[in-house]
């Protein structure tokens, strides 16, 4: 048997972190786990860190640092707490490092993770959304590998041919569409925060399912993948296809279309990232064809999802103005989910904000953390003085 390949996960409470440990689980003997961490769940993560033998957990609201202490005490697994101690775990040493914070939160971490040279799987849009230049950047100088997990940027990377790039005509990222394709404008004025997170395909957390049903998630998945693979951004284009049977497809000059198909489960793309370049066995079953009896494809309204052209305009634009559809986008979400906005005003926001502001580049990390924090203050306040 050869060495165990080293894991961390940087959000191990999460679904992505809890679909990783579930393909670990499969197969206890080839991985060993270095550090896991979470936000604020500690009897999670304290549980998960006892049932896989991590070396180290780490929890990032330092209040409770206590909790994490007293729920691994006399286990032998170390412990840390706060922002800084997350970093730390993404720096200890590992082969493969699961990346799966939510928002900018996760900025730092991962810059660790890539600066040690590790295999760094990206489940976050936001390294590639508001630090795209700046980290996969730092990634060739440290000679880290940068693997996508999201499902559809995983089909594009298994079917696209790096080594002759000139030979692709286009990629086409499919989209669900989420629960409100059907729905008129003044339908979705009404859409409240259980409706929109309530995807018809995929299990995923409440502010990715909203994004799911403004399509915001495709056009930062669009970024993304300008920034993931060598091909023109005017040659991404984006496809609703109901079933999320195909994931992706990436076309070629001679009218060859390589599409990745699989079961809407994040443990598809999961395994293909931790056994990469290898393949692995999964839960899932294969898939029914004659079940499934059909495919679907339609173009995505623009009237209605306007959050597609901004993203593909804030791409035009470049500098920092994918960082600021990220933040504003997020603030808006979050204010979506409070109930204090309503579904409709989450795109209009996000314009405002993209009119509005218009700092130069980002040329480091601290860069994009500043025009992060100014577009996050700058959004709540127009939502004050609009609420007002």
């Amino acid at each position: 048997m050869g060495e165990r390949k080293r894991i961390s996960i940087l959000g191990a409470t999460g679904s992505v972190g809890q679909s990783t440990l579930d393909l670990i689980e499969r197969n206890r003997t080839a991985y060993e786990i270095v550090a896991l961490t979470a936000y604020r769940d500690v009897e999670g993560l304290a549980k998960a860190a006892i049932a896989y033998g991590a070396k180290h957990a780490a929890i990032g609201d330092a209040e409770r640092a206590d909790a994490l202490a007293s729920a691994l005490s006399e286990t032998g697994i170390t412990t840390a707490a706060g922002p800084e101690a997350i970093c730390e775990a993404a720096a200890m040493e590992a082969d493969w490092i699961m990346a799966a914070i939510v928002g900018c939160a996760g900025l730092k971490p991962v810059m660790a993770a890539v600066e040690q040279g590790s295999t760094v799987v990206l489940a976050n849009k936001e390294p590639l959304v508001s630090a795209g230049d700046v980290v996969l950047a730092a990634a060739k100088i440290h000679g880290a590998t940068i693997l996508p997990a999201d499902s559809e940027h995983n089909a594009i990377f298994q079917c696209f041919d790096f080594e002759r790039p000139e030979g692709i005509r286009r990629i086409v990222l499919t989209a669900s569409g989420g629960p409100f394709l059907d729905r008129s404008i003044e339908e979705m004025r009404a859409m409240t925060p259980d409706q929109a997170v309530a995807h018809p395909n995929w299990s995923m957390g409440a502010k990715i399912s909203v994004d799911s049903a403004t399509l915001m998630n495709k056009g930062l998945e669009l970024i993304e993948a300008d920034r993931l693979f060598p091909i023109a951004a005017d040659r991404i284009e984006i496809i609703v296809h109901r079933q999320s049977v195909v994931h992706s497809m990436v076309e070629y000059a001679d009218g060859s279309i390589l599409a990745q198909l699989g079961p809407p489960d994040m443990r598809t793309p999961i395994a293909h990232t931790l056994a990469w370049p290898d393949r692995m066995e999964t839960p899932m079953p294969s898939l029914d064809f004659a079940a499934i009896s059909r495919l679907d494809f339609e173009e995505p309204d623009p009237v209605r999802f306007p959050a597609l052209r901004l993203a593909r305009q804030s791409l035009d634009r470049g500098g920092a103005k994918p960082a600021i559809l990220n933040a504003a986008n997020e603030e808006a979400v979050a204010a979506f989910l409070d109930k204090r906005i309503g579904f409709l005003d989450i795109a209009a926001i996000v314009e405002d904000m993209l009119d509005r502001y218009d700092p130069p580049a980002p040329g480091s990390l601290d860069d994009v953390f500043a025009i992060d924090t100014e577009t996050r203050m700058r959004t709540r306040q127009m939502m004050t003085t609009k609420a007002a």
